[in-house]
This record gives structure tokens, C-alpha cells and sequence, in this order.
């Protein structure tokens, strides 16, 4: 992850509420990961989508509700 890149952004935690800052980074494409929520310590489904022609980003999170093996 390059330091240069990175963007932080807020986002609320679909189970607790809390927003909680993540740090993204764009320069690597389209990305599907998860985080954990720094107030309940709840996994955050986070969906990063990269639109390079428009030059813009679009973070999605949801619950973990499934799960990732």
C-alpha cells in the first residue's frame, strides 16, 4: 500500500452505528475485503469499486453477514 495513495474515509458501521475511518487505497483497483469495526469489533464488509475514466472511488460497506472462507 503506498502512503501516497491513501484516502480516508468515514463510514458507519452497519451493526453498531459508530463511524469508524478507513483507510483506502484507489491505486489498486476494484477490491472486496473486510474490516473491523474499532467500537464493537464486528467485522465491516467493505466493496471498493474504482472508476478510472471518471477518476473516482466508491466505498460499500454492509454487515458480514456471510461467511468468507
Amino acid at each position: 500500500m503506498n502512503e501516497e495513495n491513501l484516502q480516508s474515509v468515514s463510514v458507519k458501521c452497519p451493526h453498531c452505528g459508530h463511524n469508524t475511518f478507513l483507510d483506502i487505497d484507489a491505486s489498486e483497483g476494484n477490491q472486496d475485503y473486510q474490516e473491523e469495526c474499532s467500537a464493537c469489533g464486528d467485522l465491516i464488509h467493505v466493496q471498493l469499486q474504482v472508476d478510472e475514466v471518471n477518476q473516482q472511488a466508491r466505498v460499500k460497506v454492509d454487515g458480514n453477514d456471510e461467511q468468507f472462507y
